[in-house]
């Protein structure tokens, strides 16, 4: 039987996808009370520009003041979208006290501070649940956190910002450079007036932090994940993937040691076999793949942004955290018991992908070679073009750590005939 008294969700935020989450509410009220057992009440929404046109949404709902909002003392849920860490982080803290449970879209502010919201929610008996804050409409959390709880996950590989892909995509296919696909991509939507967030990786680093933290059942904060952006990224570095037979994407990568004692979090350009799935992620769209003992190989797909797809994800949470209200339960928590360590990034191993300036005379193969195994670094395969007196010289590693590598281009940087590194690369999805 159905409860007639209406579930009251708060709304915190009217953008993109706040005003996503208020139309599927609206336009879905039938359904969802079917799917929770209750009717869902939009009870208030808070915004910046009160004076903004508000299609389907009644004037009397909109305030300025989320406080007093999320203070009412009768809101069952608020969802939180207008992101940043203040004011959202007080007032998620504030809907805990007042007796609210919270959905949340907020990558930036759960990656700095999950640890302290998930307490927070435990001791009000609440629920903090934020699918939409990793890739968008692709259910990833809850399976992480929920249908894969009885396996072992050792690795998370992904790409988690549609921005970066889109302009790596275009670079890719078309030959063009870095800001000539940035452009492409700012005038298209995909790109943010400053795109630092994206480019530099700090969205992607964000999003690495959640994942790890949810996969290996430890603490992962924002400063633990090693980053990298892509704006040095160029046409010659896609063509000398090509002559491996990879693509370059921007990577998010979450992994387990060897030996199981640690974990890595890091985010990267990386060169990818043609071969993966991966490689084949198009456009603006994200797609994450997991390894784990018991399921094997698991890939995630979808548009990993824009108002629609977020709010879909926003929406199952509602549901899901509804249907908790409804029984007085609580979903699953925070799960941080193993406590591992988080490696820096000097313990990854990985493959690289090194292009060298260097002199076009005998013996400089030699030199070169001998440094990678002076410091354990062994090499798969090298290719040598060069004339009048100048050469680029590019060589594949075997696997090797970081820290390994970057003593190896320490030392060639002083050799008299290398006269500059023109890139390094890793290579990652084999």
């Amino acid at each position: 039987m159905m409860r007639t008294r209406p579930l009251k969700v708060a709304l915190l935020g009217c953008g993109v996808v706040g005003s996503e989450v208020a139309r599927i509410m609206t336009t879905h009220a039938d359904d969802l009370a079917a799917r929770i057992g209750a009717p869902v009440e939009l009870a208030g929404v808070a915004v910046r520009r009160p004076s903004r046109v508000r299609e389907g949404i009644p004037a009397e709902l909109v305030t300025t003041d989320a406080t007093a909002l999320v203070k009412r003392g009768d809101i069952d849920v608020v969802v939180e979208v207008i992101g940043g860490i203040e004011p959202a982080r007080s007032l998620i803290t504030t809907a805990f006290e007042y007796g609210a449970s919270v959905v949340s879209a907020n990558k930036a502010l759960l990656a700095q501070d999950g640890a302290a919201l998930h307490a927070a929610a435990e001791d009000h008996d609440a629920d903090l649940y934020y699918e939409a804050a990793v890739a968008g409409a692709i259910p990833l959390i809850r399976p992480l956190r929920e249908s894969l709880a009885g396996d072992k996950v050792n690795r998370v590989l992904g790409i988690v910002n549609g921005t970066t892909n889109f302009i790596l995509d275009k670079m890719d296919s078309t030959g063009a450079g870095y800001q000539e696909a940035l452009d492409e991509a700012t005038a298209l939507g995909y790109a943010e007036a400053d795109p630092t967030a994206d480019v530099e990786g700090f969205d992607a680093a964000a999003k690495a932090a959640i994942l790890a933290g949810i996969a290996f059942h430890t603490r992962v904060r924002l400063d633990d994940v090693y980053r990298e952006g892509m704006t040095e990224v160029t046409a010659a570095d896609f063509a000398s993937a090509k002559e491996m037979g990879c693509t370059i994407k921007l990577l998010a990568i979450c992994e387990r040691a060897g030996d199981g004692a640690s974990v890595t979090a890091r985010v990267h350009p990386a060169m990818i076999p043609l071969a993966h799935p991966l490689a084949s992620v198009r456009g603006a769209y994200n797609a994450v793949f997991v390894e784990s003992d018991a399921s094997g190989q698991l890939m995630f797909y979808g548009p990993g942004a824009g108002g629609a797809p977020t709010a879909s994800a926003v929406l199952g949470d509602l549901v899901a955290v509804c249907r908790n209200r409804l029984n007085g339960a609580t979903g699953p928590g925070e799960s941080a018991y193993a406590a591992l360590p988080v490696s820096g990034m000097g313990e990854v191993v990985t493959r690289y992908h090194i292009s060298l300036d260097v002199a076009d005379k005998p013996g400089v193969l030699a030199q070169v070679a001998t440094v990678f195994a002076e410091h354990g670094v062994s090499i798969d395969t090298v290719r040598q073009q060069g004339k009048d007196g100048e050469a680029s010289l590019v060589v594949v590693t075997h696997r090797a750590s970081d820290a390994a590598l970057g003593g190896t281009v320490e030392a060639l940087r002083k050799l008299d005939t290398v006269r500059g590194v023109a890139s390094i690369m890793r290579v990652e999805g084999e």
